[in-house]
């Protein structure tokens, strides 16, 4: 199984997919995550519990391919690409995260939202780092994208969570200003 559902080409999986994240995300408005079960989600999708688990190992996975579905989601509608040497593209996945989590975040899915946000953030940026520095470098692309995935996201929880935080706008070519060492060095090393 692919690791990202981004991956994906096969439009019947696809489309089960498709199904399994929009019934999770229609539970949730009424249900809390803890009361959902997989049969809940696999009968709101109209597949059987082993059609979702032939997808996904558990509704944790699922959520987390949700949510970066919908992170990749908004990249898309906004054209932003990595290439492994723009800081505008940086900023631009700031001001992504900031607008995401302004929209979505919800305390109580807290540590899933984490992982899902930073393992979008991590895909991206190791994708544009092996596009700019195929060869080797003494750090692999892989710590340093996990590094800066986790970076930005902190900082801008940071900001979230901090009472009377100035805009979005203001803050992202801050938190790329403390990015772009990160991500430059993949080429310093």
């Amino acid at each position: 199984m692919p690791t990202s559902d981004c991956e994906v080409r096969d439009p019947r999986i696809r489309r089960t997919r498709q199904l399994l994240q929009s019934a999770l995300r229609n539970l949730l408005q009424t249900t809390a995550f803890d009361d959902i079960s997989v049969l809940d989600i696999a009968e709101a999708a109209t597949v059987n519990r082993a059609t979702f688990y032939d997808h996904y190992t558990d509704k944790f996975a699922l959520f987390e391919a949700m949510v970066a579905g919908d992170f990749h989601s908004l990249l898309e509608e906004r054209n932003v690409r990595f290439d492994g040497t723009c800081s505008s593209a940086i900023r631009a996945i700031v001001l992504a995260v900031c607008d995401y989590l302004s929209e979505r975040y919800s305390g109580a899915f807290q540590p899933l939202m984490d992982a899902a946000i930073t393992a979008a953030i991590r895909r991206i940026l190791v994708e544009g780092m092996r596009t700019r520095h195929p060869e080797a470098t003494a750090l692999p692309p892989d710590l340093i994208a996990n590094a800066a995935s986790w970076a930005i996201y902190g900082a801008v929880r940071q900001w979230l969570e901090t009472p009377n935080h100035p805009p979005a706008e203001h803050i992202a070519p801050l938190i790329s200003a403390l990015i772009l060492p990160i991500i430059e060095s993949a080429s310093s090393v």
